[in-house]
């Protein structure tokens, strides 16, 4: 459908995905969906989505590191992010400290952090707010 929204989800966990790839499609967005965060940059690259859902605790490329990649890239480091994780958000904000200790850049916090599981109205509330922001900032790409 034209218009819709791209959303790029990031988790490992099949009924996560599901979970969210569904509650995207029913209330008009494109869910664009890998299980871990090597495809997820790979996605974010080819497909440019309009937000990203982000988990942190994955195999192969975890999140953090994903989220690292998506902020220092010129093309990238524009989507909103939602990191979603088990993890609660001071652990999450901590770790991302100590990662980047000794750092020149400092990443900018995302736009939202929801601990699992989310709630289905509180997940959509939070995207259609970002989405809804993102409107009136520049196009990733010009």
């Amino acid at each position: 459908m034209v218009g819709e929204k791209r959303v790029l989800v990031v988790d490992d966990d099949l009924n996560m995905r599901i979970f969210i790839s569904t509650l995207l499609k029913v209330n008009g967005f494109q869910p664009i969906v890998t299980k871990d965060g090597k495809e997820g940059i790979k996605k974010a690259k080819t497909d440019f989505p309009d937000l990203i859902i982000l988990d942190i605790m994955m195999p192969e490329q975890g999140g953090i590191s994903m989220y690292q990649q998506l902020k220092r890239d010129e093309k990238l480091k524009n989507i909103p992010v939602i990191m979603l994780s088990g993890v609660e958000s001071h652990t999450f904000t901590h770790s991302l400290k100590i990662i980047m200790a000794g750092n020149d850049v400092r990443l900018p916090d995302p736009e939202a952090y929801v601990e699992k599981p989310p709630k289905a109205e509180a997940l959509l509330t939070i995207i259609k707010k970002i989405l809804k922001l993102r409107v009136q900032k520049i196009p990733l790409w010009t």
